[in-house]
């Protein structure tokens, strides 16, 4: 009886010493807490911007001579991206661009695709001490204006923005760059030192010059709490930058941009200065934009916009593009992109500055995950 009496007691023991570890081993963290994951990711991903476009204005000539509409269908890009994290403090990008390159030195790649690097950058985040989406990046990395824009604008398949298309500015460039988002949704800044030739030049490591590129945008949230108005923010950004020392490279722009579920809609204005050597002609452009995207709740959108560009303010004459057309943008998940769209486009300049008028339709893709 003793004997089973003991028994019993190392059972209830041992039972109480696994309950006891047991307990301990499913106790969970305070509400609110969420572990921190570093595990080391890697993401690839793919954008592909595809096309048709046939040109009514100019005519140009084949090889027998004869006058033709020129048409062609063509990849005008093709973004290949390796991203990910080494934990959750350090982050990365690789991003190579892949494109038809008329123009290279090696004339046997005329005609041919080429591969240049557009994003190669690591990225310290911030989240933890001062707000999810604060960072620094350093390496080739995204450049403030362009990419801001272009992620509200939604149609780089279809073009460039103004800044970019008329070569103003570079959407990526070798440098190191910040990004803080302001308390209580009230808008962002992104600040950053580049070399400012942009992505597709290495002339500040080959020697070409000594000058970087300051460049920072503003942007302001004035009505974060008001829902119809939750999406408007002011923008302002400056650029200053030399082609060469007493050489100034400087751009100005101030816009508003507006999102919301049935439209999305922008307005720069643009104010540039260039002298590209000591001494010589200061050249003082501007110009604007404004474009607007309206869309429906089932996947079909709209597009209209409108840029005028006075080259330089001391010569006379003007370049204004007209873009319009039609989207669908395919029902897809969350990180997957896919749209069609119909479109046409106008390029017209005034007779002083001696340039052909052009006329274009287009069916334009994109595909991205």
């Amino acid at each position: 009886m003793r004997s089973n009496f003991r028994t019993a007691l190392s059972a209830a023991a041992l039972a109480v010493l696994f309950a006891a570890g047991s307990a301990r081993a499913q106790v969970t963290a305070a509400k609110g807490y969420e572990p921190v994951d570093d595990t080391p990711t890697v993401r690839p991903g793919v954008t592909i911007f595809a096309d048709y476009t046939y040109q009514e204005k100019p005519e140009v000539k084949d090889a027998a001579g004869n006058t033709i509409h020129q048409n062609s269908f063509n990849v005008s890009r093709a973004y290949l991206t390796i991203a990910g994290s080494l934990s959750h403090l350090i982050s990365y990008r690789v991003t190579g661009d892949v494109q038809n390159d008329n123009n290279a030195a090696d004339t046997s790649l005329n005609g041919s695709s080429v591969f240049r690097l557009k994003y190669a950058y690591g990225q310290v985040n911030f989240d933890e001490w001062l707000g999810k989406g604060d960072w620094i990046r350093i390496g080739a990395n995204q450049t403030p204006w362009i990419d801001y824009n272009e992620g509200i604008y939604r149609y780089r398949f279809q073009g460039k923005i103004f800044t970019d298309a008329e070569g103003f500015l570079s959407s990526s460039d070798y440098g190191i760059s910040g990004h803080y988002n302001l308390p209580s949704n009230f808008g962002d800044l992104h600040v950053g030192l580049y070399n400012g030739e942009g992505y597709n030049s290495l002339a500040d490591s080959n020697g070409a010059n000594d000058q970087k590129a300051f460049q920072a945008r503003f942007s302001l949230r004035p009505t974060p709490g008001i829902a119809v108005i939750n999406g408007l923010r002011i923008n302002l950004f400056y650029d200053g930058d030399n082609y060469l020392k007493d050489s100034e490279k400087q751009r100005f722009l101030a816009g508003l941009t507006y999102e919301s579920p049935c439209i999305n809609a922008g307005f720069e204005y643009l104010d540039a200065k260039d002298q590209k050597t000591p001494g010589g002609a200061d050249v003082h452009a501007d110009g604007w934009s404004a474009w607007a995207t309206p869309r429906t709740s089932f996947g079909l959108e709209g597009l209209f916009r409108y840029d005028e560009l006075k080259p330089n303010k001391d010569v006379s004459g003007k370049k204004q593009r007209l873009v319009a057309g039609v989207a669908y943008w395919f029902p897809l998940v969350k990180g997957v992109s896919s749209a069609i769209m119909a479109d046409y486009t106008s390029v017209t300049f005034d007779k002083s500055l001696g340039k052909p008028d052009t006329r274009a339709y287009a069916l334009h893709t994109l595909f991205s995950f």
